[in-house]
C-alpha cells in the first residue's frame, strides 16, 4: 500500500470500524424525551418511514437558544444515534414555531466569565462536530429563524431545506464577536471564501430564496399553514435516502467528508479505503442479487 493509501485508510477506519459495531440505545416509544425540560426530542418514524429519526429543537421559551444542558443533553443524544444502525437519516428541526434555533442563549453567557465563556464556546463547536460526523446523512430542516450559532449548527448539517420565509445569518459581529462554533471554517467552504467573509462582515441575514440563490441551502419551500413546510421537504429527502444501501450512503458521506479537508490525490485514495469497506458487504451482495432478479433489494446495513 502507498504511502498516501495508507494514510487515507488511517483517516478513515477508525470512524468506519466505530459505525456498526457498537451497541446502540433504542428507544421503544414514538417519541422520547431526554434532558431537563425536554429541551430536545428524539422521535424515530415507523412504517414506509422506519430508518428516519427526527431530532426536535423543543426550547421554545429561549428560541432554542443553546444553554449549557441543553449542550450537554444534545451531546448525550447524539452519542447514541451515533452507535445506532437503525437510524439511517436524521432529520434536525425546530418543534417551536418561526424560530429554528437563536444561537447561543445570550441571558445566560451574560453571568458567565471570561473563562467560562471561553468553555462554553469549545463545548459548542464540539457539539456541532459531533453533528458534523454522525455517520448517517443529517438533514436540518430551516422552517424559521437560523441565527448565530442556529445556522452554524445547520451548517454542520449534510443538506438543508428552508421555507421561505425563514431568516437566516452569521451574525456574531453585531455583537463585537465573531462565529465561535465553525461558522467561520464550514461557510467558506460551502459557498466561497469571499462571499462567507461579505455575509460575516455585514452580519447579513438572509431569507430562504436568497439562502437558496447563493447556495446556503439546497432547497427552498413556500411556507405551509402548519409552519413546517422545510420539515415535511426533509422528509421527503430522507425517503428518498433510506432504500439505499446504508453502509454504501455512509461510506459516501464518509468519503466526501475527508475528501473535501486533504488534496485530489489523497482525496482518491480515501476514496479507495471507504469503497474497500463496502466489497465484503451482504447489502452488495443483495443488491446485486436483486438486480439479476429484477426485484427491489432489501437492505440490512450488514
Amino acid at each position: 500500500m502507498s504511502l498516501i493509501l495508507r494514510g487515507a485508510a488511517r483517516l478513515v477506519r477508525p470512524l468506519v470500524t466505530g459505525s456498526y459495531s457498537c451497541p446502540s440505545r433504542h428507544y421503544t416509544v414514538a417519541a422520547d424525551s431526554l434532558g431537563d425540560g425536554d429541551e430536545v426530542l428524539v422521535e424515530r418514524l415507523e412504517g414506509s418511514q422506519k430508518g428516519i429519526t427526527v431530532l426536535g429543537l423543543n426550547r421554545a421559551a429561549a428560541k432554542n437558544s443553546f444553554s449549557r444542558g441543553m449542550v450537554e443533553t444534545f451531546g448525550d443524544i447524539l452519542e447514541d444515534i451515533k452507535r445506532d444502525n437503525g437510524s439511517r437519516v436524521v432529520v434536525l428541526r425546530s418543534l417551536s414555531p418561526g424560530i429554528f434555533c437563536a444561537g447561543a442563549d445570550l441571558k445566560e453567557r451574560k453571568g458567565m466569565s471570561t473563562d467560562e465563556t471561553g468553555e462554553f464556546v469549545t463545548k459548542l463547536r464540539s457539539l456541532l462536530v459531533s453533528i458534523e460526523q454522525l455517520p448517517m446523512p443529517v438533514i436540518a430542516a430551516l422552517d424559521g429563524a437560523a441565527l448565530g450559532g442556529g445556522l452554524e449548527m445547520a451548517l454542520a448539517c449534510d443538506i438543508r431545506t428552508a421555507s421561505t420565509n425563514a431568516k437566516m445569518g452569521l451574525v456574531e459581529t453585531r455583537l463585537a464577536i465573531i462565529p465561535g462554533a465553525g461558522g467561520t471554517q464550514r461557510l467558506p467552504r460551502i459557498l466561497s471564501p469571499a462571499l462567507a467573509k461579505e455575509l460575516i462582515f455585514t452580519a447579513r441575514v438572509l431569507d430562504g430564496a436568497e439562502a437558496k440563490e447563493l447556495g446556503l441551502v439546497n432547497h427552498v419551500v413556500q411556507q405551509n399553514e402548519t409552519k413546517d413546510a422545510a420539515y415535511q421537504k426533509a422528509i421527503k429527502l430522507a425517503e428518498e435516502i433510506l432504500p439505499n444501501g446504508p453502509v454504501g450512503v455512509r461510506m459516501a458521506k464518509l468519503a466526501i467528508d475527508k475528501g473535501m479537508q486533504v488534496d485530489l490525490s489523497t482525496g482518491y485514495s480515501i476514496e479507495e479505503v471507504c469503497y474497500s469497506q463496502v466489497i465484503p458487504t451482504k447489502d452488495r451482495l443483495e443488491g446485486l442479487a436483486a438486480f439479476a432478479e429484477k426485484r427491489k433489494p432489501v437492505y440490512k446495513g450488514e
